[in-house]
C-alpha cells in the first residue's frame, strides 16, 4: 500500500541500491509490504528521482504502480511530460511502463513520459543547409556571448542559438530569452531559441546548476550532450556546434571537454573560440554580474551590447542587482 515514507526509510533503501539520496523533491511516495518500505520514488518538478525496489520485490507490479502514481502527479503540476535518469541496463523496465528512451552514455540513460520531444521539435521547423548551433546560459547576454555569435554565423548556413530554459539563474529566462535576441537581431541567419526541457536543464544536466564535477556530473553531461547530438542536432541540420573556450569556470570547462569526446562521434565538428576580453580580462557573464551589483555601469558599457546595457539600467533589473548585492 502507498503511505508517506520517512526521510531514513528512503534513505536507506536508497543507499542500499547505490543510488544517492536528494533532499528538496516536490513529492516523495512509498510502497509498503508487512510494514516494511518495499519501494520508494520522489519527483521534482518534471524530473522522476530516486526510484528504488527493494530486490525481493522486484518483477512485481510494485514498481509501475510508483511510477504511475509520480506520472499523474506530474501531470496534475501543469507538466505535459516528465522524465527520469536510470541505468541503461533499466531502460526496458520503465519502456514498459510507456516511457520513450532519449539518451544514454556510459552509466546512464535518459527517458521520456510525453510527447515533449517530438512537439518541441514539431513546434520548430528547421532550415535547410549544412547549420551550426550555440547552446547558452546568457547570465545575461555579453559582448562576449555576441562575439562567439557573430563568429559562427559568418561559418554555417544558419546558426541555431539556444538559450538555457531553466529558471536556475540570477536573470530570469524571459529576459534572458530577450537580450539574446535583442543583440542578435541585426544577423539575418541566426535563429534563437529556448531549450525548453532538453539541453542543460534539470531534466538532462541537473549537476550544471550545482556546479558539481563528481562520477554524476559527469554522466549527466555526456547524456545530455547524446541527446543533443542524437536527436536535436539531425532535427536542425546542425553539423557544427561552437563554443566559447572556457579559463574561468571549471564546470563548464568540464563540459566543453566533453562535447570534444562526444559530438566527433555522431559527426558533429565542435569549434572552441577564444573568449573576447576587455580591459585585460575575458569578457564573461560573471564579471558582468559583479560590475552589475556594484552599480559600475561605466565597466558594464565595456562588457555588454547596447540592449543589455539598458535592460541593466531600466526598472525591470532592479530586483536582479538587489538579489545579486545579497549574495
Amino acid at each position: 500500500m502507498f503511505d508517506q515514507p520517512t526521510e531514513r526509510e528512503v534513505r536507506e533503501l536508497i543507499e542500499s541500491q547505490g543510488l544517492r539520496y536528494e533532499a528538496g523533491v516536490d513529492e516523495q511516495v512509498g510502497w509498503y509490504e508487512n510494514g516494511r518500505l518495499a519501494a520508494c520514488g520522489a519527483r521534482k518538478g518534471y524530473v522522476l528521482k530516486m526510484l528504488a525496489i527493494a530486490p525481493e520485490f522486484r518483477g512485481t507490479d510494485i514498481l509501475g504502480a510508483l511510477v504511475t502514481r509520480l506520472v499523474l502527479s506530474g501531470l496534475s503540476a501543469g507538466h505535459e511530460t516528465v522524465l527520469l535518469f536510470t541505468r541503461p541496463e533499466n531502460a526496458g523496465i520503465f519502456e514498459a511502463l510507456n516511457f520513450r528512451l532519449l539518451a544514454t552514455h556510459g552509466t546512464a540513460a535518459l527517458l521520456e513520459h510525453g510527447p515533449g520531444l517530438e512537439a518541441y521539435l514539431a513546434s520548430h521547423p528547421a532550415a535547410p543547409g549544412r547549420n551550426g548551433a550555440i547552446v547558452l546560459n546568457g547570465n545575461p547576454f555579453t559582448l562576449g556571448h555576441l562575439h562567439l555569435v557573430e563568429g559562427a554565423a559568418k561559418a554555417v548556413d544558419r546558426l541555431y542559438l539556444f538559450v538555457v530554459s531553466e529558471d536556475c539563474s540570477a536573470f530570469p529566462f524571459a529576459a534572458r530569452l530577450r537580450l539574446a535576441r535583442e543583440a542578435t537581431a541585426r544577423l539575418a541567419n541566426v535563429t534563437v531559441l529556448e531549450t525548453s526541457r532538453y539541453a542543460v536543464s534539470a531534466g538532462t544536466f541537473p549537476s550544471y546548476f550545482l556546479k558539481r564535477r563528481d562520477e554524476a556530473a559527469q554522466a549527466q553531461m555526456r547524456l545530455d550532450l547524446d541527446l543533443f547530438a542524437r536527436r536535436i542536432a539531425p532535427a536542425f541540420h546542425v553539423v557544427r556546434r561552437f563554443a566559447g573556450a572556457e579559463p574561468l569556470c571549471p564546470a563548464t570547462r568540464a563540459y566543453n571537454a566533453a562535447m570534444a569526446e562526444v559530438l566527433p562521434e555522431a559527426g558533429i565538428a565542435l569549434t572552441e573560440v577564444p573568449r573576447l576580453e576587455a580591459g585585460g580580462a575575458p569578457v564573461s557573464a560573471t564579471r558582468v554580474r559583479a560590475a552589475f551589483a556594484a552599480g559600475d555601469f561605466k565597466a558594464l558599457a565595456d562588457l555588454v551590447p547596447p540592449s543589455t546595457l539598458q535592460f541593466l539600467r531600466s526598472d525591470e533589473a532592479r530586483p536582479i542587482a538587489g538579489r545579486l548585492k545579497g549574495a
